[in-house]
Parts: structure tokens; sequence; C-alpha cells
């Protein structure tokens, strides 16, 4: 998500400063923007130059420091764990300028509560960028209690400004898109769980039945089933309704380490060019 953000944000021509603690993780994050800037000149909707430009627009750091006092727009896309969020909130608080916007690309946490690590309550906001980044059009933007209209205006702005379309969300667990799409990943599960169909007839049954792009099986995959067991728990303890309880199925399939498309295993097995049900499920 992090170099997605980046991506985006290259291209409509704005400085951008891409940071992981982890240096390794930086030099595969450019490749992929530069394959993702490369799809699209293939595809006509930008420019040699305009890929080019983008891609120079682009610096890396590894250590959080001084640079970060320069920036008027903050994104952060760590993982989606409170914990991890709070403490990256706490090491940057020295440098953030007192007028930067600060935003959580997070999906499920509270807004408010992450807002009380951050040097500036009123200019923190929840930016909920869709996945894959340069390809969907929504950016979900929650505002808390405590966000100043001045901070949403300027992340509406931002996001226009990145070619995309903004709904505005109140703070509450999942917000507008997760809070209607996980009932539905978590449902899908459970009839797995229980014999009703199998992976290919449910994904099929959404697909062909109710005319969605991907069914929620491979969704789940495709977002991480490790993410999606993070947000039905974040749903479940907020809202209380079972409906959010995860079925079984993830947290067994997240503590075998399937976690999808990015371990390779998941609901399904993508470690071949033939993308198959996982052996558990055949």
């Amino acid at each position: 998500m992090g170099s997605g953000i980046a991506h985006v944000c290259a291209l409509a021509g704005f400085s951008t400063l891409l940071y992981d603690n982890q240096a390794a993780a930086l030099p595969q994050a450019l490749q992929n923007i530069a394959a993702n800037l490369a799809r699209q000149v293939k595809k006509q909707s930008i420019s040699n130059a305009q890929a080019t430009a983008a891609q120079a627009n682009i610096q890396t750091q590894t250590a959080i420091g001084s640079w970060l006092s320069a920036a008027d727009f903050i994104i952060e896309a760590v993982s989606e764990d409170r914990a991890i969020k709070q403490a990256l909130y706490q090491q940057v608080r020295p440098y953030v300028a007192a007028d930067a916007i600060f935003a959580s690309n997070t999906s499920s946490y509270a807004i408010g509560a992450l807002a009380a690590a951050t040097p500036n309550a009123a200019n923190f906001i929840g930016m909920h960028f869709m996945n894959p980044v340069p390809m969907m059009p929504l950016v979900e933007i929650i505002t808390a209690t405590g966000t100043s209209e001045h901070a949403y205006q300027q992340t509406q702005a931002l996001a226009q400004k990145l070619g995309k379309q903004t709904i505005r969300a109140a703070d509450r667990p999942g917000f507008i898109t997760n809070r209607v799409l996980f009932p539905l990943l978590n449902e899908a599960a459970h009839v797995l769980h229980e014999g009703t169909g199998n992976v290919c007839d449910i994904d099929n049954a959404m697909k062909l039945g109710m005319n969605h792009p991907m069914g929620p099986l491979a969704l789940a995959d495709f977002i991480g089933l490790d993410t999606c067991l993070a947000i039905l728990n974040v749903l479940y303890e907020g809202l209380q309704e079972e409906k959010f309880r995860p079925c079984p199925l993830f947290a067994e399939l997240v503590a075998a380490g399937c976690l999808g498309r990015k371990s390779g295993v998941g609901f399904y097995d993508y470690r071949t060019d033939t993308v198959q049900p996982a052996a558990r499920f055949s």
C-alpha cells in the first residue's frame, strides 16, 4: 500500500519521500513502482515523460529524522496493528511540523483513538486508499470528533489532485467500506467451513450470479488473511455483533502461515502458473 500511495503522489507531481525501516524493502518498492508505471505507459494512460518524472519525484529514507519537518502531508501505511501504528507516531512526533496534515491509511481502527498518540489531533485524519492504489479510484476519508474541517478539506483536495474520488465516513469501526465488505468475506469463509460450497463454487456464485469482479475468497487472499483476521477482530470488538466474529478458518490459516497471495497459499494456491484451490480445500 505504501508504494502504491507513493506512486500516485509522485505521478501527480508531488515531491514524495517513501520511508521504511527495513532497508531491503525500499529497492523492491521502487521496482514495483517502476513496473506499474511501465504498465500505465503500455496502456497509454500516461506518457513516458510522466513516468520518468514520477520516478524522479520519489526519494527514500530508512531512518526517521528532521527530513519529516519539511512534509506538508504525511500518510502512514504500516501494518494494520494499533501498537505498531502508535509506536511509529511516538517516533515521528518530534519531527512533524505543527501545521502538517497527518493521515492514517488504516482500514478499521478508530481515528480518534489513534490521534491521541499523534502531535496534533486536529490535523489527524483517516485516508483509506483502496488496493491496488494506482488502479482504484476511491479514497475513504474518516474524520474523528477532534479532526478539524481544515484537515478534511486539505485531505479531500489532495485526493482529488491524485485523481481519486472521495467519500466521507464517520469514525466508527470499519467505516463504510469494510463495515459492508467484511461480513461478506466472513460469511463466504463460514459457507466453506461448513461445507455448503467449495472454494470455486462460492467465488463463482458471487462473480457470475452477483456480477462481482472477484470472488470473496479470492479477494480475502488478495487483501491478506492476516489483515482480514485483524480487521474482523477490530469490528467484532468494537461493534459486538456476531456477524463480525471471525470464521475459525481465518485463524487456522493464519496460524499455519497461509496468508493468501503474499505467502503463496491461502484459500487458493498461487505457487504455480495455474491458480487452484489450496490442497486442504480441494
